[in-house]
């Protein structure tokens, strides 16, 4: 089934585009603070840390451990009804885990955000980053890391 119907976000939003366009081309980039270094997800104008309101983007591996994990049933959205059940996870970056992204476990880009098994998905488990157009915008997705 294509995936049409969903929340999608803005990739113009100009907080957020440099995330988006980083994403069309299949890196994992977050903002981070230009003065005292800190990472921060969402993107937002100020520091969190130390107030600073210059930053720029860095270019993370993509690599992250799962956190956690739940499995959306119905009643939901209609276009997400259709593909329920399915596994949203949030992964803890490698170069800072205090840094999480929502996403599904999939097989590889193309894959369905409900092709895996939730019984199979364990909290701690290695998984890297894949990009998945879904509308106008490529979304994080996840796949294991074979040990």
């Amino acid at each position: 089934m294509a995936e049409t119907g969903f929340l999608l976000p803005n990739p113009e939003d100009p907080e957020n585009a440099p995330f988006w366009s980083a994403t069309a081309d299949g890196e994992l980039r977050v903002q981070r603070c230009s003065d005292c270094g800190r990472r921060r997800m969402p993107p937002r104008p100020m520091c969190p840390g130390c107030r600073s309101l210059a930053s720029g983007w860095e270019r993370l591996s993509g690599r992250g451990t799962i956190w956690s994990f739940v499995v959306p049933h119905p009643p939901l959205l209609p276009a997400y009804a259709e593909v329920a059940p399915y596994n949203v996870i949030l992964v803890a970056l490698d170069e800072d885990p205090t840094l999480r992204l929502v996403g599904n476990l999939v097989t590889g880009p193309e894959g369905s955000i409900g092709e895996i098994d939730p019984g199979t998905i364990e909290i701690g488990e290695a998984v890297r980053v894949v990009f998945a157009p879904v509308g106008d915008v490529f979304l994080p997705r996840w796949v294991r890391v074979e040990a």
